[in-house]
Order: C-alpha cells, then structure tokens, then sequence
C-alpha cells in the first residue's frame, strides 16, 4: 500500500507542476488576466475541477508560480547548502541573477511587478504573499548586513535594518525601470554598478 500510495503522491506532484509549467506559459502571453483557468488546465493536460482541487483558486495558482519563479532564483545560487553567504557572495548573486533574468525571464518580472500594483491595497492573498516576501527579503539583509558587521568585513555604524530596506527598493525599482525602457537601462550594469558602490560604502 505504501508504495502505491508513493506513486500516487508523485503523480499528483507532477500533476501540479504541469500546470504551474503551463500557467508559466500563458500568463508570459497572454497576462494574467487574459488567461482563464480553463485555458491553463486545457494546456496541462487537466481538468479546471482538478486545476482548483491543486490550488482553491486562481489566485492561489498566481502565487504558485511566483514561488516557482523564487524557487528557480534560490537554485541558481551556488553557495554551500545551510552556509551563510558573505557580502561578496551574496552581492555576486544579485548581479547574475539580474543577468538571468535580462536575458530569459523577463516575463516573470513583468508578471512580479504588475502582481505587486495591483495588490498594494491588504485584503487579498496576493497582497499578503508579496508583503511577506518583501519582509523575509529585508530579514535575509538584515541578517546578511549584521554577520558583516560582526566579522569584520563591513562598518558597524551603519544600521542594517536601513541599509536592508534601501537594497530592496533598489531592486524593486530597478527592475522596473528595466522593465519600462529596457533599451535605455542595462540591469545587470546598474546593478554591478550599484552593489559594487555598496561595497565600497560598506567597507570598514
């Protein structure tokens, strides 16, 4: 029974991520909007009955794909498994995965930033993923920006709690410049430029 049991658990795995691959694909086309639930299930293979059973709604199927795109962006990250990253190291991956993201996501980003206006407003699930997302990231600065300072690689008169809060709107912000002229603002330049003159800032 165990292995049956197994098996089955697998398939609704593959279940589900087909139809996170499949949401992907057409959200990138067409937008979230123009896109129904019935379209995405067609396009996996599946029932928009057993798209709902996966994830309650279309909204949870949004925020299955954002963490998709997350998940994605934690696996390009070439650090030792359970090691903290060092500043060096963790500037290094901000700027390749914006290189990533200039050269083969780009529709992600753009579904990432037109998701985040259209649920500034509390009351949405929506809202609540990208509120809490942006904490965990300004958790992870701080964090990094703290062991720094405690090491001896950077100052410790500079709060990290600010300079977290400035790195992520930096990178909110960039990306969307990128995202609304992108022949006039080279993002893996600006962020090379950016987090190398913070490095420099922070240096004791």
């Amino acid at each position: 029974m165990a292995g049956v049991k197994g098996q089955v658990q697998k398939r609704g795995v593959e279940r589900r991520r087909a139809m996170v691959d499949a949401a992907i694909e057409l959200f990138a086309r067409q937008g979230v909007r123009g896109t129904g639930v019935a379209a995405i299930a067609e396009r996996a293979g599946a029932t928009p009955s057993a798209l709902i059973h996966h994830f309650g709604s279309k909204d949870g199927l949004v925020q299955a794909v954002l963490q998709e795109a997350d998940r994605r962006a934690l696996e390009r990250l070439s650090i030792t498994r359970g090691a903290e990253p060092t500043l060096d190291q963790a500037f290094d991956w901000f700027v390749r995965d914006a290189e990533h993201t200039a050269a083969t996501e780009r529709e992600l980003a753009a579904l990432h930033a037109t998701l985040t206006a259209e649920h500034l407003e509390p009351g949405s699930l929506l809202h609540t993923w990208f509120r809490d997302r942006g904490r965990a990231l300004r958790t992870h600065l701080v964090s990094l920006f703290t062991r720094a300072a405690v090491d001896g690689s950077a100052r410790v008169d500079l709060d990290p709690a600010i300079l977290a809060a400035e790195t992520a709107a930096f990178i909110e912000g960039v990306h969307l410049l990128w995202l609304l002229d992108p022949e006039q603002v080279d993002l893996t330049a600006v962020h090379r430029g950016y987090f190398e003159g913070l490095a420099s800032r922070l240096r004791p």
